[in-house]
């Protein structure tokens, strides 16, 4: 009998993260819509549009908060979606490696630098 591994019965090999990607991706897009709906009514419902304004906006904790999460998950975001074009199409594992390692300090240097300006706020 030949092994034609179809159906239920095939072998399944990769590295299994596929539905938590996916999830995460969703996930993640979700807190952003929230967060752009919500500065968006902020700016549609908003008089002062001035930086005064926007700078009030930014000082309330709740909001440093709400965009230091947005800002996380931009960034997982981010990551999940690169990490996946580096290894569905740069197939030299060394090229592969430095462009992961490339995206992933970019990412975080890019988080840590929101979380500067949020701060300083």
């Amino acid at each position: 009998m030949a092994n034609n591994n179809i159906g239920p019965k095939r072998l399944v090999v990769g590295a299994h993260y596929g539905l938590r990607d996916w999830l995460a991706q969703r996930i993640t897009a979700l807190v952003m819509i929230v967060y752009t709906a919500i500065l968006l009514i902020a700016f549609l419902t908003g008089n002062n549009f001035s930086y005064e304004g926007w700078a009030g906006l930014f000082a309330q904790q709740w909001f440093k908060l709400f965009s230091l999460v947005t800002f996380l998950a931009l960034g997982y975001h981010a990551w999940v979606g690169m990490r996946d074009i580096w290894m569905d199409y740069v197939k030299p594992v060394g090229i592969r490696l430095t462009l992961q390692i490339a995206t992933m300090l970019w990412l975080i240097g890019c988080t840590a630098w929101s979380v500067q300006i949020l701060w300083s706020v």
